[in-house]
């Protein structure tokens, strides 16, 4: 121990000031050094597994002890380098200083005072310099071996030519070129050499054929699939909201939703019990990944949920949550994409690598933002696994913007479309795309006592405006028709201010400001109607006024809105016209307790108003918006839709076999022979199955629709031939097959016949005057009109 003088404190203090440029350099060395090391070792220390220190090497790799030895020294002198620095910045920190200062001495062995500090620095900036040397031997020792594994192995190690594996040799010349691109090759075992390069494209790709000097056992033994287990009905939730987390605004507000329906959620288990009796139900083990609530999304909601923002992916996310585990499956919920990186298996690096394991869930809910993030980090096995994904998605996605190819050739490329999955894989939150699976949510479900109370307090000159954001008051004309109904109604309003109130609100309407959902609940109770101004689209909030005994008013939009004319849907994987605010609404409830009217015609809309006043209407909800309606159908999914069985060709042509098919007696349609064989596998049953010719012009949804029938494009292979026409009495002069999402159809002029070429675009949308299109229908069970009556 030593005293310190006043002298020899200035001297500490000038010399940590003088070499604080010096020190940012030797740091700035450090670093360089340490990034030369990973390029050059190509990769390996980039390659950490979970746990390792940041100076951790992969030593194996490289092979023999000397090189072990080497390495470890290497990591051993970084190591110290970052400690003498850490000492560095802890001794400039003035309180310290000054404390040891009073202290009166300094420990001996940590620092000399000024030239021994000076000597210490120097050493350890001749240490990395020793250090580069090192990596040279290294490098050359590593190179002789290589060259010597690959003098022994020559023969072995070469490229096959295989027909069954066409892309092997192109495969190895890409490793040759571009294997230290990526740190997960090296996490793999690829180190450069011929043979690494066939393994991993051999044993963890699958593009070369395996290797006869290598242990098969271990690659060609797959993993036994696990017993089968029955699913049990769930319902006690209190797991389920450990499992959603916290943290986030969104995951409040969806935990709230989801503890508010624990008890219709229960009572809607046990009707459903009941339904299905002893019928086996296999648990799956389920992934959810909410890609939007992630930071690298942006998660743009969270911060606008107590705003007034919009509020329908999360109640359409939360019920879906409720509904996976009710139903009693294996539950993982994610909403970061680490926690996605670990339950999936990535391997460290940037993504160009398979999963380092089978993927452990039968099935992932996720939505386009987790879609893109699964496929930039799951590498090969996002192709392999791909078909177990299911994709919420709210306005849905068409067969012709899906098929990347077609879609690229013909104009329906957007930013959402071209994944080339099942359509049937896009789940939407209303049923108004057939070629999608209509996933839905669910609306609070009242009993008869909850109904007569409201029966008796309904004010029936009250409404309410559909929209809790400043911004949507600002439609145009929104005072003419709001003059309008200030003549005949009370006018609230439940719009998010933060001091003032907005400016885009009228005077004469009561603004409540931003309501708790159970307020809001209790405010549509008492009012009469709930109006909307044409915008949010498709929103869950008109259902729940509906099912509180409001009358929805909105508006009719001419011409309809689409991508081709508004902002909203420009880029939206669809083509889908909108006549309304909310079309289910308009087409699956209508009046009495939907009206949809011209809100620029003033006649037609006061004439509304007077007859909404006039006009008694009790609580209604439609049957596939309750608890129970939502859990028969997601059942029905999860036990019968799979879309990792090998789709087969879409058959066409005169060679095509016959139809099971026969004309109906008024020789309208088609239908199921009753002698033919049900077909193996199929769901919806076959046997459900009618095929119509819609007139030119017309989309199969609406010629389904005109006779009463639901669009079923799972059926369109069936219809697929030239039988299916022939039966029809359709003449064809001419049979052919091509990619277009219109076929089958029949085009008038020259009689020409045209059938599907490729699966993925059968396709239920779509229209041209110049074809009438082959269109599969089926029945739908009432208020479900997702399922067919012999779907469960």
């Amino acid at each position: 121990m030593i005293t310190v003088n006043p002298d020899g404190k200035i001297m500490v203090r000038r010399c940590l000031v003088t070499l604080r440029p010096f020190r940012l350099f030797v740091l700035g060395i450090g670093f360089f050094s340490l990034c030369f090391l990973m390029t050059s070792l190509g990769g390996q220390f980039s390659a950490r597994r979970p746990g390792d220190s940041p100076f951790t090497i992969r030593t194996e790799v490289l092979g023999g002890p000397e090189s072990r030895g080497v390495l470890r020294k290497m990591s051993d002198l970084l190591e110290l380098m970052v400690k003498r620095m850490d000492t560095l910045a802890r001794l400039e920190n003035s309180s310290e200083l000054h404390r040891a200062a009073g202290n009166g001495h300094f420990a001996v062995d940590r620092f000399a005072p000024g030239a021994g500090l000076m000597e210490r620095i120097q050493a350890i900036a001749q240490n990395v310099s020793d250090i580069a040397v090192k990596v040279d031997q290294i490098l050359r020792h590593s190179l002789l071996l290589h060259s010597k594994v690959s003098e022994g192995r020559r023969d072995q190690c070469e490229a096959p030519s295989d027909p069954k594996f066409p892309d092997c040799s192109g495969k190895v010349e890409w490793m040759r070129a571009r294997w230290t691109s990526d740190p997960c090759y090296a996490f793999f075992g690829v180190d450069g050499t011929e043979c690494s390069f066939l393994i991993y494209l051999s044993e963890v790709e699958w593009f070369c054929p395996p290797l006869p000097w290598r242990n098969q056992t271990a690659t060609q033994t797959a993993p036994k699939p696990l017993p089968k287990v029955q699913a049990v009905f769930r319902s006690n939730l209190s797991h389920l909201l450990e499992l959603m987390g916290s943290g986030k605004e969104s995951l409040i507000f969806m935990k709230k939703r989801t503890k508010r329906l624990t008890a219709q959620w229960a009572l809607a288990a046990q009707r459903l019990a009941r339904k299905l009796g002893s019928a086996w139900r296999d648990q799956k083990q389920i992934l959810v990944h909410i890609g939007f609530l992630t930071e690298e999304s942006g998660d743009v909601f969270s911060p606008r949920v107590l705003k007034g923002g919009p509020l329908g992916e999360m109640v359409q996310w939360a019920d879906i949550l409720a509904t996976l585990y009710v139903l009693g499956h294996g539950l993982r919920i994610t909403v970061s994409l680490k926690e996605l990186q670990s339950n999936l298996g990535v391997p460290p690096g940037r993504g160009n690598c398979p999963l380092t394991m089978p993927l452990p869930f039968d099935l992932i809910y996720t939505d386009y933002h987790g879609l893109q993030q699964m496929k930039q980090h799951m590498g090969l096995s996002f192709k392999k696994y791909r078909c177990r994904i299911r994709v919420i998605d709210t306005f849905g996605t068409e067969p012709a913007y899906n098929h990347e190819e077609y879609a690229t050739l013909h104009g329906y490329r957007t930013n959402w479309g071209y994944w080339n999955l099942n359509p049937k894989q896009f789940m939407t939150m209303f049923p108004h795309t057939p070629d999608n699976s209509f996933m839905g949510f669910v609306s609070e479900e009242l009993n008869e006592t909850e109904k007569q109370l409201i029966r008796g307090g309904k004010a029936s000159n009250m409404a309410v405006v559909y929209g809790k954001e400043a911004s949507i008051w600002k439609v145009s004309g929104k005072e003419k028709f709001l003059g309008i109904l200030n003549k005949y109604m009370e006018i609230h309003g439940t719009v998010y201010y933060e001091s003032q109130r907005p400016p885009e609100v009228p005077a004469f309407v009561k603004n409540h400001g931003l309501l708790p959902q159970p307020e809001f609940q209790q405010l549509l109770r008492k009012a009469k109607l709930f109006i909307g101004f044409g915008f949010p689209y498709e929103g869950p909030a008109p259902l729940e006024a509906i099912a509180n005994g409001c009358v929805f008013l909105q508006s009719r939009f001419s011409p309809p809105h689409s991508s081709l004319n508004h902002e909203f849907f420009r880029g939206k994987p669809t083509s889908r016209e909108v006549f309304s605010q909310h079309p289910y609404a308009e087409n699956f409830i209508g009046k009495p307790h939907v009206w949809t009217v011209d809100y620029n015609n003033s006649e037609e809309f006061e004439a509304a108003i007077k007859a909404i006043m006039r006009t008694q209407v009790d609580p209604y909800l439609p049957y596939e918006y309750t608890c129970e309606g939502m859990l028969e159908r997601i059942h029905a999914y999860i036990q019968h839709q799979d879309f990792c069985a090998a789709p087969g060709p879409a058959p066409g042509g005169a060679r095509a076999p016959q139809s099971p098919f026969v004309l109906a007696p008024n020789a309208t349609h088609l239908e199921w022979a009753q002698n033919a064989s049900v077909a193996p596998g199929a769901w919806p049953p076959a046997h459900s199955l009618r095929a119509w010719l819609a007139t030119a012009g017309r989309a199969c949804t609406d010629a389904c629709l005109d006779h009463g029938l639901i669009c079923e494009p799972s059926f369109f292979p069936f219809l697929n031939s030239q039988d299916a026409f022939q039966k029809l009495r359709v003449p064809c002069d001419s049979t052919e097959s091509e990619m277009n999402h219109l076929y089958p159809a029949f085009a008038q002029p020259g009689r020409e016949c045209f059938l599907q070429k490729e699966p993925l675009l059968f396709s239920c949308a779509g229209s041209s005057t110049k074809y009438h299109r082959l269109c599969p229908c089926r029945d739908f069970r009432k208020g479900q009109v997702a399922l067919c009556q012999d779907c469960l």
